[in-house]
């Protein structure tokens, strides 16, 4: 099954996603999952909101559920989470998600993910990290194990501390740009 389209639904027995957007941009190539995938030791299902404050478009959707990863819900966040510059499509990682559900459980967040940056084509990267000395080379947005994020009323500082607690990866605090950034890479942290 390839990628939603903006505005379309996803239904299966597992998991239910709709991706809303004004926009309508075009794929390259589905995403293909099943080798990334594997079981976690956990009875309760796990969904994730986002925003993507780019391209105006929101997403919720089941992405682990029976002890699986669900591909329709990886596959709707990977094209949520799209390199709005280019519409480029990364598959992102299922432990980012699963680091995202842990700090939403964490904080008790109700609301949304505010998403500043998920994928990032290696064009894009090298451009941004042109412009700025705070954007990697090689960053990990590149391979799809980074995001940055805030959320709906709960402070900045206390997202940080918080997913900063989990020591899962790396957490960047930028408050100039009001965002916190989490990755799957060693645990790291940064930031004021």
């Amino acid at each position: 099954m390839g990628l939603l389209s903006a505005g379309a639904a996803l239904s299966s027995p597992a998991v239910a996603a709709t991706v809303t957007s004004s926009a309508s941009p075009s794929l390259a190539s589905p995403v293909a999952l099943a080798s990334t995938h594997k079981s976690l030791a956990i009875d309760s299902d796990m969904t994730l909101a986002f925003n993507n404050l780019h391209t105006g478009e929101s997403l919720k959707t089941t992405f682990f559920a029976e002890g699986q990863f669900i591909d329709e819900g990886i596959q709707a966040i990977s094209y949520l989470l799209r390199d709005h510059r280019n519409n480029q499509v990364g598959l992102m990682n299922p432990e980012l998600m699963v680091m995202l559900h842990d700090l939403q459980q964490t904080l008790g967040a109700t609301k949304p993910f505010e998403v500043i940056s998920g994928y990032r084509s290696a064009e894009t990267n090298a451009l941004l990290s042109q412009r700025s000395n705070k954007v990697a080379k090689k960053s990990l947005h590149m391979q799809g194990k980074a995001i940055d994020i805030r959320i709906p009323g709960i402070q900045l500082t206390n997202v940080h501390t918080a997913a900063r607690q989990m020591n899962q990866g790396g957490v960047g605090l930028y408050t100039r740009s009001n965002f916190v950034h989490l990755d799957t890479g060693r645990p790291r942290f940064w930031g004021s």
